[in-house]
């Protein structure tokens, strides 16, 4: 799943790039503003999950917060970040994703969770956003990429074939 999820920022992003000029910081009428704020938001959210998981403090008392106002240093953050849960993912057991965790959200409530399910969170809810994003391609006449599971999946499939033929 941190592979999907590090495809499918890789897949949205690549096709943003390609928009015309200044659309992906357009006003738009939605919770974040624009396409760059709401992957803003993908990638603050990210950041927060990243120190649960870790048992850290994250320092955010919000997650509308423009931390990365310049896509190319969004794009390069949020590989960073998709980085760091694929080597997360692949240092975890069975025990490890079941121990239930202490943290607080952002508004201070406190809450107990399994790192599984906070990971599941994490992936649900960037596909979540990614779909906002997508939407928002109809706004300049773009058709918006496919990053939805099972693409990645088929892909990783041909790909596997591909190599043993």
């Amino acid at each position: 799943m941190a592979k999907y999820n590090a495809w499918a920022d890789e897949v949205l992003f690549n096709a943003m790039a390609k928009l015309p000029e200044g659309a992906i910081q357009q006003k738009s009428n939605t919770l974040f503003g624009s396409m760059l704020g709401t992957l803003n938001h993908n990638y603050q959210v990210d950041l927060i999950w990243q120190a649960h998981m870790t048992g850290k403090e994250h320092g955010f008392t919000s997650r509308r917060d423009m931390l990365c106002p310049r896509f190319e240093d969004l794009t390069r953050e949020q590989a960073k970040a998709d980085q760091w849960f694929i080597d997360w993912a692949g240092q975890q057991t069975l025990a490890s994703l079941s121990e239930s965790l202490h943290f607080k959200f952002t508004n201070g409530q406190p809450v107990e969770m399994q790192r599984s399910a906070m990971f599941l969170h994490v992936v649900n809810h960037k596909t979540y956003h990614r779909g906002w994003v997508s939407q928002m391609f109809f706004d300049f006449g773009r058709q918006p990429p496919e990053s939805d599971l099972s693409v990645y999946l088929a892909d990783l499939n041909s790909r596997s074939h591909a190599a043993t033929a």
